[in-house]
């Protein structure tokens, strides 16, 4: 099994499916980011792309939702929940990062649904959504793109290669009047949507995909990419 960085060494274990669909536990008044993904594997930058946001939004913890498929692609090879979940809690490793699938639980196909669901269910709870450069990108196609924005502050971390792509792409235009200065992205958490920051600092190679791609089709299972359900 590969470890956090993409090579060998991480130890977990398929974790049960109550425990993996378990919603995670939250008081009022806590910054909460949210990054979802197929984490198919989990691995090093996520973690790195978390520990960024919880010091760069003083975030309290930061949530992985790890999304039962994306409907936007082939699911049929994609490891089960409770694996990809077990992975992905020995890929994070830290007492502010919560490893979920609750949304399996839920029985929602889109980020949007999910979004709704917890800022209705807690009103008090401060969310941030957190995404990674490449999905700024194809951001405009997923569901309810422009009531994700509407619904909860984002941040976008930045990646290797995808910073140009990502600012010029069709949903940061759109969103353009609702971007902050990088410097102010410590009170993101406190601003009403629509507002976003994108996060410089984070230049990791790593990617799900490229993983899948030296594993093999025979690789074994792990848990996706920074992405979660569109």
């Amino acid at each position: 099994m590969n470890g956090p960085d993409g090579g060998a060494g991480a130890s977990c274990g398929t974790v049960t499916a109550r425990a993996a669909r378990r919603l995670p536990f939250v008081t009022d008044g806590l910054r909460v980011g949210l990054f979802g993904g197929s984490f198919n594997p989990a691995h090093g930058a996520h973690r790195a792309a978390s520990l960024l946001a919880l010091r760069r939004l003083q975030l309290d913890r930061v949530w992985w939702l790890v999304t039962p498929g994306n409907p936007l692609k082939d699911n049929r090879a994609l490891p089960p929940l409770e694996e990809r979940v077990g992975f992905a809690r020995a890929v994070a490793r830290h007492p502010r990062i919560d490893v979920t699938g609750f949304e399996a639980a839920l029985g929602v196909r889109y980020s949007y649904e999910t979004l709704a669901f917890l800022v209705r269910r807690m009103p008090s709870v401060r969310f941030v959504w957190i995404m990674g450069a490449d999905n700024l990108t194809r951001f405009d196609r997923w569901q309810h793109w422009r009531d994700i924005a509407r619904l909860v502050p984002i941040a976008v971390v930045d990646r290797m290669g995808d910073s140009l792509a990502a600012t010029s792409s069709r949903a940061a235009q759109a969103l353009a009047r609702y971007r902050i200065d990088e410097s102010d992205a410590a009170v993101l958490a406190d601003l009403p949507p629509p507002a976003w920051v994108f996060l410089h600092g984070l230049k990791s190679p790593l990617s799900s995909t490229g993983i899948r791609a030296q594993r093999g089709p025979s690789g074994g299972a792990s848990a996706p990419s920074g992405r979660h359900t569109p």
